[in-house]
């Protein structure tokens, strides 16, 4: 199955740009464009893409509002930040809405493409300056702090040797539950895998 993609850019030339570089990509899909707020919410209800890539600065309203609009639904959408902004207010809060990820506009297209296949799988993609900055943000205690009781229970798990099945079983959870928690911790604690987010927790435990 293809990575299905909303792309959400007010932008009309850089909307059409990334959705020519996903169209010539394999095993992606751009299954819609959208330019405001409107739009974005009403498609991503319907469609329940696996990405979108989310402008903060849309024209009557910003991307981080559109997640918030849609955050009660259920979705499965990983967000990715493409903003000329690296405000650190805006990081901040896009990464406490649901973001997975952070890119400011002037990455290059192959780390666009890049970045949609990692947080696809789990990851957490940033530009260099937004990982420094979200460093800088937390503390590796408030970061750990800030997962839910359950969140902290799995990387503990995780920590601990135990497979995501061994975890799916002990929480009594699914095993598409326990990767979506991971992608959760992952954005909280700013690392971008398993390996970094056992070696934050080591270091705060």
């Amino acid at each position: 199955m293809p990575i299905s993609i909303i792309i959400i850019e007010d932008d009309p030339l850089y909307n059409q740009t990334l959705r020519k570089i996903i169209d010539h990509e394999d095993g992606m899909t751009c299954v819609a464009q959208c330019y405001s707020y409107e739009d974005a919410v009403d498609q991503l209800k319907a469609l329940n893409p696996h990405v979108a890539l989310v402008d903060i600065r849309l024209e009557n309203k910003s991307g981080i509002e559109v997640m918030e609009a849609v955050a009660g639904f259920g979705l499965q959408t990983q967000y990715i930040i493409c903003s000329v902004s690296d405000d650190d207010r805006n990081i901040v809060s896009a990464l406490r809405i649901g973001a997975s990820g952070y890119l400011v506009k002037g990455e290059s297209m192959e780390k666009i493409v890049a970045s949609i296949r990692e947080v696809y799988q789990g990851g957490v993609p940033f530009s260099s300056k937004v990982a420094r900055k979200v460093l800088k943000q937390f503390s590796p205690k408030e970061t750990f702090h800030e997962l839910t009781k359950t969140e902290q229970e799995v990387i503990l798990l995780v920590s601990q040797g135990l497979t995501y099945q061994e975890i799916s079983d002990k929480q009594c959870v699914s095993l598409d539950t326990v990767r979506k928690h991971l992608v959760n911790i992952y954005r909280k604690l700013g690392v971008n895998n398993k390996v970094e987010a056992i070696n934050k927790i080591r270091g705060i435990m």
